[in-house]
């Protein structure tokens, strides 16, 4: 009997179709061998799947040549994908879990082309569309993981095509990433990127040597200012060979708070204020001093307290002894100190801020050392939202404001600029000057831009 395939364009021969996933996964990860669970799929995108930690499969049974290729594909997941455990631990390096989901595409297809299937019928009919819509929407990180997923098949050219039609610029940076992915899956031999064997670094060889370098790939090229001339298309470019630096991002990465149940409770309401004793007020709160104070000073007057709110940038640029933090909570136990630095690159896992100290208490463990600023407009937003009615607000830095990426830029620049004008933030360069400015806030004078470098000479162009 013979059945017809619309996507590879021809009949085959109907047979009853059976997938033992059991035989296929023979492991060298310490994987333990048992009885997996078949379920109905069909040859189409996201309608199969392979679970490898729980051996539940999702398979098409049709005798067709497109459904053929989708089992043999979710077979060679079961053969080389790595279980749960090793994705937690990437995940953990920072590495982004869309980019790494796809990285292990590329691997898989490219392992199932090496092996004799013919990968251009791999395909289902919908890419052409989905790549416009993609780059119409102008999700860039998305399109690009997506490009990766179906490099070396037969939805590449029709992506990439959609691709050209929502936003051709956008077709020369994606093709330097694709063909810096293909040097990677051809680099090593085709049973390094098939092996399951642990290595010292407690990876699977072939998800280390091919799935690993692509997801860092990835995680870094999705976040990217795309090139808009020749210069910034080199360093486009060059950023993809290793030990080169990354390119810019041109945007800020997002807050990721330390877990710190310590500092759970800080109160971030209103005004604390105290009660001085004063010569003029509406009650009178010390009777006592008609007597022993010479200058009657017998009513309460409202104060600020000693408090504040204190932003300190934690970079490889800074340096924060923790016996200063110590001698600074003790002398002002009110105060909030809160501390940042943004790991160059990362995907949202590694926090980068938190506090220093609050309520009296320290924190004494280890921070982060996450190197670069990176999160300097959101730190001194989530700041200005969380100031206690018009008490100091001080930022310890040393001028440098930089992207996701660490570059420094121009309209990051000027946007931490604003902020610090526009809500009278008070910037010092070192903690030791933190007490001075807390007992006198007031704005940044003119004479005193030219000590914060990039920050300063914005403040001055203002």
């Amino acid at each position: 009997m013979k059945t017809y395939d619309r996507v590879a364009n021809k009949s085959v021969d109907s047979a009853p179709i059976r997938v033992y996933p059991a035989l296929a996964a023979a492991r060298e990860d310490g994987f333990v061998p048992g009885p997996w669970t078949i379920q109905e799929g069909q040859a189409r995108r996201g309608a199969a799947s392979c679970d490898v930690n729980n051996r539940v499969m999702e398979v098409p049974g049709e005798p067709t040549m497109s459904a053929r290729l989708v089992r043999a594909h979710e077979l060679t997941h079961a053969r080389v994908s790595p279980t749960g455990d090793i994705l937690e631990r990437a995940w953990a390096e920072g590495i982004h879990e869309r980019a790494l989901s796809c990285a292990e595409e590329a691997r898989v297809n490219f392992l199932v082309g090496r092996a004799g299937f013919d990968v251009e019928h791999l395909c289902d009919g919908t890419e052409k569309e989905a790549g416009e819509k993609t780059a119409l929407l102008g999700d860039w990180a998305e399109a690009l993981c997506f490009a990766v997923a179906t490099l070396n098949t037969g939805s590449e050219k029709p992506f990439m095509s959609g691709i050209r039609r929502g936003d051709k610029s956008w077709v020369t940076p994606m093709k330097v990433v694709l063909k810096r992915v293909n040097e990677i899956l051809n680099g090593p031999s085709l049973s390094v990127v098939a092996s399951t064997k642990i290595t010292a670094g407690e990876y699977p060889l072939g998800f280390k040597e091919v799935t690993l370098p692509i997801a860092r790939l990835l995680s870094m090229y999705m976040n990217v200012e795309l090139p808009g001339d020749s210069d910034a298309m080199r360093r486009f470019r060059r950023g993809t060979v290793p030990g080169n630096r990354r390119p810019a991002s041109g945007r800020f990465a997002d807050l990721v708070w330390l877990d710190q149940p310590e500092f759970d409770r800080v109160n971030k309401r209103g005004v604390v204020r105290r009660t001085k004793p004063s010569q003029t007020g509406q009650v009178m709160r010390y009777p006592s001093r008609l007597l022993t104070d010479p200058q009657k000073r017998v009513m309460g007057q409202k104060s600020r307290t000693d408090g504040g709110l204190v932003i300190i940038d934690q970079s490889g640029s800074m340096d924060l002894p923790l016996e200063e933090v110590r001698a600074f909570a003790r002398r002002f136990p009110r105060a909030r100190l809160v501390g940042y630095s943004h790991r160059p690159g990362d995907a949202g896992r590694t926090p980068n801020c938190w506090f220093l100290a609050a309520n009296g208490k320290v924190f004494e463990t280890e921070i982060p050392a996450n190197i670069g600023n990176g999160v300097d407009g959101p730190i001194l937003k989530w700041a200005i939202a969380n100031r206690r009615g018009h008490e100091p607000l001080v930022w310890v830095c040393d001028g440098q404001v930089t992207d996701s990426h660490d570059h420094p830029g121009d309209a990051l620049t000027k946007e931490c600029a604003e902020l610090i004008l526009r809500n009278k933030i008070r910037i010092v360069t070192h903690l030791s000057q933190v007490p001075n400015a807390l007992a006198h806030p007031r704005g940044l004078r003119p004479s005193e831009y030219k000590n914060f470098g990039r920050i300063g000479r914005a403040l001055a162009n203002r």
